[in-house]
C-alpha cells in the first residue's frame, strides 16, 4: 500500500526545502524527494560555492594592492587553485548537511530517488540514475525510504533548472565547461572564453580574472548583464575592463573548433566582421532551462511554455493538485524568488488567509562580480517604455566617505521615482557591497514608501548606504554632498 502524505515536494533546492520547512511548521505531513544532493544546484553548484570562490578572489585582489592601503608584504600572494576549490566545496558541504537537519527538525521525510507523477495525487519513485553525492556531501541519515509509490493530495514540482546548451557548442566537460566544471577545475587555465555575460558568466569571468587567467567575454546583447540598467552596466564594464577582462558585446560565437587542449571560437560582431579567439577553455553561460522532463507532465496535460511549467501567482498549474515553484516555473530564476514562491504556495495549500502572490518586480537581483551589481524594480529604459513620467536620482561613490576610505570609490546608486505619485519604481547599484544594500530599497518598495519618507530616514555615517539616501535626494534636487 502506498504511503500517504498531505504534501509531496519533488526537489530539495532552495524552493523545495524551504517549502518543506514551511509545510512542517504548518503541521502538514510532508515528504521531499531528491535524486542527487540536498540543497539543489544553488547550494551545491551555484549561489553558495561561487560566492566562496569569489571571496577568495576578493581577498587575493586586496592582497595584490596592499600598497594602496599603506601596507607592505614581502613576496607575492599566489592562488592555490586546489585549496580555493576545496574551501568552496567545504562551505557547500556544511550547508548541505544543514538541509538534512532542517528536514529532521520539521518532521519531513526524505525519499531518495527519481520521481514521476503517475497521476494526480500519486508519485512513483525509482532508483536514481544520477548519484552525484560527493565524499564531502554524505547522504542524510534521516532518509525514510527510497523506491516505491507515494500519494498526496498536493504535489509541488521544484526540480530547478540546468545549463542551456547551444547547438554545435555543447559543453563536453573538458574543453567547453558549464558552471559544474568551472566550479571544480583540476587546474587553472591560462586563458578562458566566457560565452554569455549574465550573472553566471560575469561572476566566473570576474573570478578567473582575479586568479590571473586571461579572460574574454562574448555577449550577444549590446551590454553586459543585459537585464540590468544600462548606466550601471556601463560602469561595471569599465571597471571589469580596467581589471584586464576583454569584453565583446553585440557579438556571438558562431563556431567552436576543439584542439587537443584548447578551443578556438569564431566570434562575429554586429558589423559582420569575424575573428578567431583561441583559449585553453570555454565556459558556456548562455542561460538555463527548466528540468521538466521525465516527470510525467506531458501525459498529465500540465501546461508548459518555453521549457518551464506555467503557474498562477500561487504556484498552481492547470492540473488540480499539482504545483510548481522556483526555476522550473520560470523567471526570474533566482534562489530567493524560489524560496518565497515556496512559502506562498504552501501557505495557499494550507488555506491560510491573506496569502499574497509574489510581485516579481520586487524581486532583487544580485551579481557578485567585482564591482558588485544589485537592482530591484524597473530600469530607467523600462520605465520610459511604460510611458511613466519619472524622476531619476544618482549618487556616485566618489562622493561617499566610506567608499573612499575603503579604497572602493568607483560605483553608483541610481533610483527611479514616479514623478506624480512619488512611488519608488526601481533602484540600481554598482560598487562595493551593494548586494548587501539593495534590500533597503526592496523593503521600501514592499512598504510602499514614498520619496518623502526616504528623505527623512536617518542613515548612519559613515556608511556606503548613505549613497542610497543621497540618490533619493538627488531625484528631487536636494542632494547634499555633490
Amino acid at each position: 500500500m502506498a504511503e500517504n502524505y498531505d504534501l509531496i515536494i519533488i526537489g530539495s533546492g532552495p524552493g523545495g526545502y524551504v517549502a518543506a520547512v514551511r509545510a512542517g511548521q504548518l503541521g502538514l505531513k510532508t515528504a521531499i524527494i531528491e535524486r542527487e544532493h540536498m540543497g539543489g544546484i544553488c547550494l551545491n553548484w551555484g549561489c553558495i560555492p561561487t560566492k566562496a570562490l569569489l571571496r577568495s578572489a576578493e581577498i587575493l585582489d586586496h592582497s595584490n594592492h596592499l600598497k594602496d592601503y599603506g601596507l607592505v608584504l614581502e613576496g607575492t600572494v599566489k592562488p592555490d587553485a586546489k585549496a580555493v576549490v576545496g574551501r568552496s566545496r567545504a562551505v557547500s558541504a556544511r550547508l548541505n548537511m544543514g538541509v538534512g537537519f532542517l528536514m529532521k527538525k520539521n518532521k519531513v521525510d526524505i525519499i531518495w530517488g527519481e520521481a514521476k507523477i503517475s497521476k494526480p495525487g500519486e508519485v512513483v519513485v525509482t532508483k536514481t540514475t544520477k548519484p552525484v553525492v560527493e565524499p564531502q556531501h554524505p547522504l542524510p541519515k534521516n532518509i525514510k525510504s527510497q523506491e516505491g509509490t507515494y500519494t498526496a493530495k498536493n504535489i509541488i514540482i521544484a526540480t530547478g533548472a540546468r545549463p542551456r546548451a547551444l547547438p554545435g557548442i555543447e559543453p563536453d566537460g573538458k574543453l567547453i565547461w558549464t558552471y559544474f566544471e568551472a566550479l571544480k577545475p583540476d587546474a587553472l587555465p591560462k586563458s578562458l572564453i566566457v560565452m554569455g555575460s549574465g550573472a553566471i558568466g560575469i561572476e566566473f569571468a570576474s573570478f578567473y580574472r582575479s586568479m590571473g587567467v586571461d579572460v574574454t567575454v562574448v555577449e550577444v546583447m549590446p551590454t553586459i548583464m543585459p537585464v540590468e540598467d544600462a548606466e550601471v552596466t556601463a560602469i561595471a564594464r569599465k571597471q571589469l575592463e580596467k581589471r584586464g577582462l576583454k569584453i565583446f558585446t553585440s557579438a556571438k560565437v558562431t563556431k567552436v573548433e576543439k584542439g587537443a587542449d584548447s578551443v578556438t571560437a569564431t566570434v562575429e560582431t554586429a558589423d559582420g566582421k569575424s575573428q578567431q579567439i583561441t583559449a585553453d577553455r570555454m565556459i558556456s553561460a548562455v542561460g538555463v532551462q527548466g528540468n521538466i522532463e521525465n516527470l510525467g507532465l506531458e501525459a498529465l496535460g500540465v501546461k508548459t511554455d518555453r521549457g518551464c511549467v506555467v503557474i498562477d501567482g500561487y504556484g498552481k498549474t492547470n492540473v488540480p493538485g499539482i504545483y510548481a515553484i522556483g526555476d522550473v516555473a520560470g523567471p526570474p530564476m533566482l534562489a530567493h524568488k524560489a524560496e518565497h514562491e515556496g512559502v506562498v504556495c504552501v501557505e495557499k495549500i494550507a488555506g491560510l488567509p491573506n496569502v499574497h502572490p509574489i510581485d516579481k518586480l520586487k524581486v532583487p537581483g544580485c551579481t557578485y562580480c567585482q564591482p558588485q551589481v544589485a537592482s530591484v524594480g524597473l530600469t530607467e529604459a523600462k520605465a520610459k517604455e511604460q510611458g511613466r513620467d519619472i524622476r531619476v536620482g544618482r549618487f556616485p561613490f566618489t562622493a561617499n566617505g566610506k567608499a573612499i576610505a575603503l579604497g572602493e570609490d568607483q560605483g553608483l546608486c541610481k533610483v527611479i521615482f514616479d514623478k506624480k505619485t512619488g512611488e519608488l519604481l526601481g533602484a540600481h547599484m554598482v560598487g562595493a557591497e551593494v548586494t548587501e544594500l539593495i534590500q533597503g530599497f526592496v523593503v521600501a518598495m514592499n512598504l510602499e514608501t514614498t520619496e518623502e519618507e526616504l528623505m527623512h530616514t536617518i542613515f548612519p555615517h559613515p556608511t556606503v548606504s548613505e549613497t542610497m539616501k543621497e540618490a533619493v535626494l538627488d531625484a528631487y534636487g536636494r542632494v547634499l554632498n555633490t
